[in-house]
Formats: C-alpha cells, structure tokens, sequence
C-alpha cells in the first residue's frame, strides 16, 4: 500500500470524491481514507505521482511525504 498525507477532507463527500478520482485511475485499486488522520492509501501498482495528481485535481492537498 502506498500511503498519501491529504489535508481539506472533512466528510463522507471527500472520500468519495478521492476513491471515485483514483478508481477511475484503477478500477481494482484498492482505496482507504481515514478522514481522522488525513491518510489516503492506495494499493500498490499505481504510479505515485499520478495519484497525487489526481488527489490534487480533485481539490486537495497532498502533503510532502
């Protein structure tokens, strides 16, 4: 699993909105966002920037890792 430090999420609305962006990726990638701790993890095979991007593109903040 890759891990990504995200700050903006706060609801159900921002987990959707960031698993629906990397499925559309992936449609087998595995997504789990902990809106508590502000992680994103994603199953591996992804390329690490483009997830970021795509994290990006959907409003948020990807913290440097």
């Amino acid at each position: 699993m890759q891990a990504f430090k995200v700050s903006g999420m706060s609801c159900g609305h921002c987990v959707r909105a960031i698993t629906q962006a990397i499925k559309a990726l992936d449609a087998s990638a595995e997504v789990e966002v902990d809106l508590a701790s502000g992680l994103v993890q994603v199953s591996d095979g992804l390329d690490r920037e483009q997830v970021q991007a795509t994290i990006r593109e959907e409003g948020y903040v990807v913290e440097p890792a």
